[in-house]
This record gives structure tokens, sequence and C-alpha cells, in this order.
């Protein structure tokens, strides 16, 4: 873990293994109240109904640490957690589905590029629901990830939602459009199914790359 903004070794062993603290760091509504960077980031982005605060509350072995909620579009600022002292999860402003003002969106938009321009992450984390296509804006986030060489995975969400044959047939038409069977985890909040694998490629991620920041 040497280089990876200060989290020890020790502290990075404990954080696939138990998740022994977490704890929400600030809500920034402006680049001016990101923290200081100082530990490895992920970055979690994906449509405001697509299950994103579900899924960090799986990861995290919390009910209510990243709130849900049956509206979407909660978040409308990127927050930060502290995950066993050793990395950040951020948590960014859905997009594509609230029912907000048009300039509302567009400072939500702002919001996320100045956060992934000033402090891109070591990796980031789109979430696709398991049960539909993906959407114009999913397709658009990929080739900007790409574009960028940035670390991504994609995570499709709801998969506890659908048959066997039915996630199979939907895994392979986002496949069919990725085409990167490494990337695409289906996974369920509910059923707790991925997740292991996410955190796996969490790890991986973290131990190979090096912070640009």
């Amino acid at each position: 873990m040497a280089g990876l903004r200060g989290a020890s070794d020790a502290g990075w062993r404990r954080i696939t293994l138990k998740i022994v603290q977490c704890d929400f760091v600030t809500g920034a509504a402006d680049p001016g109240g990101f923290p200081p960077p100082a530990l490895p980031e992920v970055a979690f982005m994906g449509r405001s109904n697509v299950g994103k605060s579900s899924l960090l509350n799986a990861l995290l072995g919390r009910r209510q640490l990243a709130r849900t909620g049956s509206t979407p579009g909660r978040t409308r600022q990127v927050n930060f957690y502290r995950v066993n002292g050793a990395c950040l999860f951020v948590d960014l402003p859905g997009y594509g589905f609230a029912r907000v003002s048009r300039s509302m969106r567009a400072g939500w938009r702002n919001l996320v590029e100045a956060y992934f321009r000033r402090r891109p992450p070591n990796l980031a984390i789109l979430l696709v629901d398991a049960r539909h296509p993906l959407t114009e804006m999913d397709r658009d986030l990929i080739e900007w990830l790409q574009d960028r060489d940035m670390p991504f995975l994609v995570a499709a969400t709801k998969c506890d939602k659908l048959s066997r044959n039915e996630l199979q047939k939907s895994l392979n038409n986002h496949l069919s459009e990725l085409h990167r069977p490494e990337l695409l985890i289906p996974c369920s909040a509910i059923t707790r199914a991925g997740i292991p694998k996410l955190w796996a490629a969490i790890d991986g991620t973290l131990h190979e790359t090096t912070p640009t920041h």
C-alpha cells in the first residue's frame, strides 16, 4: 500500500475483512467543500433510481449510513465516507431521473465534473439497473471514463429482481456494449450477491493504482 495517500498496511488489510469503522466525513454542495485529499478514493455514480445508497450501505455493512428513500434524487451533493481510516467512498449525485429543474441538474453535473477534474478517484463504480438496457447517459459516462483512462467498474444492481435466465439475458446485452466482461459485476443490496466480488475488485484496484493527486 505504499504511496496510497497515507493508508497503512494494517488499516488496509482490515477493510475487506471487516468494516470496523465507517464515518460520514462531509457533504459538499460545491467544490470548496471537498475535504483535503489524503486517502485513496472510490467514487460511486449512476442514475438517481439505480439503488446507489442501498448498495453503499450493503458494502459498508450499515443500514442507513447513506440515505435511502422512495424519492429518487435525494443525493444533491458529493458525500464523503471514511472507511476503516484507509480510504474514502465518494457518493456522487445521481443523474437522469430526479424531477428537478434543468438548472439544478446542470449544477449537479458541474459539481460531479469538478470532483473528477480536481481529484480523480482511484476507482469509479458506475451503477446501472440490471433490469434495463444501458441508457444514453450510461453510455456517455462509460465513454467519458474510457477517454480519461480512469479505472472503472460497472455494477449491475437489483439482480435479485430477475430470474436466472432474465439476468443472463440482461448481462449479455450489457456485455454486447461494454465488450469487457471483467468490468461488469451483477449485484444486489438485498441478497448481497456480488458484494464480495465488488470488494475484491476495489481492494485489487487500490493496491495496484497510484494516486494522481
